[in-house]
């Protein structure tokens, strides 16, 4: 195995790694009152969040939760957790009440478990901005501001504990434009692969590294596209379903699969892009896992799904063009370059594959 590889598969291999799809499924909607008051319901995964405040609360870690033991926790610690949330009107903290309003844990697992934290504060006199920042998630997630006296809902996206642009306090803004919606989301589906969709980074470059020519790339890309639109679009609409604790071992799992086909074979066979389509099908419904659970504005679902789609597109276009100009266009015609390149980076791929699967079925559970 060369240098690189090695290299490669270290990098691969790196817990911090492991963690795909780093859109989370925290939603916050920030409300401006008539009375002057502000309120934010904060939707987000229960589990994570009663481990993360609980050693603050002096609560011992516990990985088998009920309803009433997370509504408990969370209750006990409102306190604590209303220091992690800043919300400023023209550079002044409002201070935060917080109370737990809801906690979902059903039993059946194909359904997600969820809590609602609300907070509430008072709005200054003639306040012309907001700003929003919540300290317990470290995932990308949406924040949603609405003035009840009118105007549009208007979304943001923020990176983990950052604080947010400010929001202008208008009381009857124009709503944003169908051009800045759709660059939001197209922004939102480039990230989403590069940088932080790794595994499908891999998978992409499984289905390049078949063989250097043109052709068997595009019938395969073609048919990976073609498939994780079409369920990219159902999963949003609610039309077909699969938990997480499926779907993201299926797509380490297909990870595994491309690079071991790759290892065995140098030739695009007849079942390969049928196989391609169906792990497109699969990774369609990890794409749609980021913006399902996000609750969008109506009047953004459509150009929040098409942008995102193009952005998804756009960044596998990006890491194929990347890895034949950086490579292929160089050595692929090199007699050595299936036995020093392709055959290690292939090991590397698969075993990050294969790490992923038994690490997203037996401790991501």
């Amino acid at each position: 195995m060369t240098a690189f590889a090695r290299l490669l598969l270290l990098c691969l291999l790196w817990p911090a790694a492991a963690s795909a799809h780093e859109i989370g499924t925290s939603n916050v909607r920030l409300t401006l009152h008539n009375d002057r008051t502000w309120s934010a319901e904060i939707t987000t995964a229960p589990t994570a969040l009663a481990n993360k405040i609980g050693p603050q609360a002096g609560q011992p870690r516990v990985t088998d939760l009920t309803a009433d033991i997370v509504r408990a926790r969370l209750t006990a610690a409102t306190q604590i957790i209303a220091e992690y949330i800043e919300v400023r009107f023209d550079g002044v903290v409002s201070p935060a009440r917080v109370s737990v309003a809801q906690v979902e844990m059903p039993d059946d697992n194909a359904l997600p478990a969820f809590v609602v934290l609300r907070a509430e504060g008072p709005v200054p006199a003639n306040a012309k901005a907001v700003t929003w920042r919540y300290g317990l998630v470290y995932s990308t997630y949406a924040v949603v501001f609405a003035e009840e006296r009118g105007g549009s809902p208007v979304t943001q996206w923020i990176d983990g504990d950052a604080e947010s642009n400010p929001f202008a306090i208008l009381g009857g803004r124009p709503p944003p434009t169908r051009l800045q919606i759709a660059w939001q989301y197209l922004t939102l589906g480039f990230e989403h692969i590069v940088p932080e969709g790794l595994d499908h980074i891999l998978f992409v470059l499984g289905i390049f590294l078949l063989t250097p020519q043109l052709k068997p790339i595009l019938v395969q890309v073609t048919a990976f596209t073609v498939a994780h639109s079409v369920t990219l679009g159902l999963t949003m609409y609610g039309v077909l379903s699969l938990p997480s604790h499926i779907v993201e071992p299926l797509i380490s799992l297909s990870i595994a699969y491309v690079a071991i086909e790759n290892i065995v074979t140098q030739k695009l066979t007849p079942w390969r892009p049928v196989l391609v389509f169906g792990f497109g099908l699969i990774h369609g419904m990890g794409f749609a896992g980021a913006l399902a659970e996000l609750h969008l504005p109506r009047e953004e679902i459509i150009p929040a799904l098409i942008s995102f789609n193009v952005g998804i597109e756009l960044a596998q276009l990006a890491v194929i063009a990347a890895a034949y100009f950086a490579v292929s266009f160089w050595l692929g015609d090199k007699w050595w370059y299936r036995a020093r390149v392709v055959m290690p980076v292939c090991l590397a791929i698969a075993a990050a594959g294969l790490f992923w699967t038994v690490q997203r079925i037996f401790f991501e559970a």
